[in-house]
């Protein structure tokens, strides 16, 4: 593989795609298209047609071959790739792309030690990876957008509440009630989480991504670190293991 080349790892996430534009190994620069203006993805990016695209996607078939349509040279990240790590995981033709790599990024990041992948979106991911670079699996649960829509869903009477800033543990009104459950129960969920896995792992590193990890503390420890370009980093080091 050339790494003097520009390549373009594009993330296809539910509600934006996210683009990592490497050059000689290295992520230079980060763009984040909606999906209204897909049709200028070629001429957002300065796309050529002998530039690689390598593409992971979690959305429907019928828009991610609308994405690889617009890139004569699209390869789309398949189950059947090569892999840097190796997967212990019983239903292994469910298992999102996206949660393949983050823990393909965290281990490459971490030069090999044991880690774990947080990330924080429209759901909230943990994904374990041991020194040996066996991925064994993790957790889902509903992010913040779910639980407040879900709320709102179920019920006849709570409202829609969009805002995620801090919130006090005793909320004031309804729509504080619902911020501070939904927002500082994540955060107990994260605490409680890494002190589990603190536990049971000795060490253990964290990774935390994801678009809505901004809005949530975690410790400042020589274990933890926030990249928020974790899964480009991790798609592009499986670019680059299928194109050696």
């Amino acid at each position: 593989m050339n790494q003097n080349q520009t390549v373009f790892v594009l993330d296809l996430g539910n509600t934006i795609i996210k683009v990592g534009v490497f050059f000689n190994g290295i992520l230079e620069k980060v763009e984040r298209i909606p999906y209204d203006q897909i049709e200028k993805a070629k001429d957002i990016l300065n796309a050529n047609e002998f530039t690689p695209v390598f593409i992971s996607s979690v959305v429907s078939d019928e828009l991610t071959k609308k994405v690889c349509r617009i890139f004569s040279n699209a390869i789309l990240f398949r189950r059947d790739l090569k892999l840097p790590i190796s997967i212990e995981y019983d239903s292994i033709q469910t298992l999102g792309l996206d949660r393949i790599c983050n823990v393909v990024g965290t281990f490459m990041t971490s030069n090999g030690k044991k880690s774990v992948s947080i990330d924080i979106g429209t759901c909230i991911k943990f994904d374990y990876i041991d020194e040996k670079g066996i991925y064994w699996g993790g957790s889902i649960s509903p992010g913040v957008d779910l639980r407040y829509k879900s709320m709102n869903d179920y019920t006849g009477n709570l409202p829609l509440v969009k805002d995620k800033d801090n919130s006090k543990l005793v909320g004031n009104s309804t729509i504080n009630s619902i911020k501070s459950g939904v927002m500082n129960g994540i955060q107990a969920e994260l605490n409680q989480f890494m002190k589990m896995y603190n536990e049971d792992y000795q060490d253990l590193m964290f990774f935390v991504t994801g678009g809505d990890a901004v809005y949530f503390d975690f410790p400042l420890k020589n274990n933890t670190f926030v990249d928020e370009n974790l899964t480009l980093k991790g798609l592009y080091e499986i670019y680059k293991f299928n194109a050696e």
